[in-house]
């Protein structure tokens, strides 16, 4: 049996108890006799040693009333199925060097930001049965989301991410080290970080080797990936008329340093250098970390109300035939 709002069981003991404690504080009717002799020898019988149970079964239909109002069902059919799911820290790069647009969608070139929430957002609607986070960073790390399962939450959040959050700057050390206290907390035996730049790490006070070691400590495994064309790419900038122009700028990315963070903790480094090469690396991230788990479903149950609340009447009845006849108080 399960209970839809179980929250009304709080009821019981709040109302019973009072009642129970106000009944026997009351003082018992009683006869006045000129001697105890008159009394000597008595025994109580089987209807004084009774006299309590009205008293009783009010409270156990009371109880009843309760749970009925709490929602009971009955599982009548139960299905279990084979899921899949991890826990997923999702780190990125939102400095101002992710707003050069050597990306495209549909035939029209966008920044590296918008191009990858693209992304992210198909990745996230193929892992359903994910835990996922979602961590910017620039100069420090901001936590857009906490690990959650509503990922409707998390893409609402993912739209917030834009330049200008934060100090500019890149701290992928930091951003590590965000993501593995997000993940220690986590329940579960799969811990991941996607980690995704297109820099060199030059703020912060954490070095991204040293945060890659914590994560190994911890079983957390760091995939990481190098946005962004090989060679200059086209970044905006504004002309004297206030005019959006164009200037192609070199923007290093420390392939070194993140491929040795993912060979530290078991993970992998990939190098996005278009959308195509972008989503194909998600896509092989997304195949990489599955694990298996069992869960239950619930296919069909039945309400209880009605037999709580009729087994709670009969009880009422038969309380009110006793107190009225066999189990009779006269003042």
């Amino acid at each position: 049996m399960i209970l839809k709002t179980p929250e009304f069981l709080y009821l019981i003991p709040l109302l019973i108890l009072p009642l129970t404690y106000l009944y026997f504080l009351r003082q018992p009717p009683s006869f006045i006799f000129p001697s105890a002799a008159f009394a000597a020898g008595l025994r109580p019988t089987w209807r004084i040693r009774l006299r309590h149970v009205p008293f009783f079964l009010r409270l156990l239909v009371l109880t009843l009333f309760i749970v009925a109002l709490a929602g009971p069902e009955s599982v009548l059919e139960e299905s279990k199925s084979k899921a899949e799911g991890i826990n997923m820290a999702l780190l990125l790069d939102s400095s101002t060097s992710m707003a050069a647009e050597d990306f495209m969608i549909n035939g029209k070139r966008m920044n590296r930001l918008e191009v990858i929430k693209s992304v992210l957002k198909e990745f996230i609607m193929q892992r359903p049965n994910d835990r996922l986070g979602l961590i910017a960073f620039a100069a420090k790390p901001y936590t857009v989301s906490p690990l959650t399962s509503d990922h409707s939450w998390l893409l609402s959040n993912l739209e917030r991410v834009k330049f200008g959050l934060m100090e500019d700057g890149t701290a992928i050390g930091s951003a590590i080290a965000a993501g593995v206290a997000r993940l220690r907390k986590a329940e579960g035996k799969s811990n991941v970080i996607i980690l995704l730049t297109d820099g060199v790490n030059n703020s912060g006070k954490i070095l991204p080797l040293d945060a890659a070691d914590a994560a190994a400590a911890l079983g957390v495994k760091i995939y990481t990936i190098g946005a962004g064309t090989k060679g200059l790419a086209p970044y905006p900038i504004q002309d004297l008329f206030g005019r959006t122009v164009y200037q192609n700028v070199k923007i290093e990315i420390d392939e070194d340093t993140l491929k040795k963070i993912a060979k530290k903790t078991g993970g992998e480094y990939f190098r996005a250098t278009d959308t195509d090469s972008l989503k194909g690396i998600y896509e092989r991230i997304d195949k990489l970390e599955k694990v298996k788990f069992e869960e239950s479903s619930y296919r069909q149950v039945e309400e209880l109300f009605d037999r709580f609340v009729l087994i709670a009447l009969a009880i009422l009845l038969m309380e009110i035939v006793l107190a009225r006849t066999i189990l009779l108080r006269i003042p």
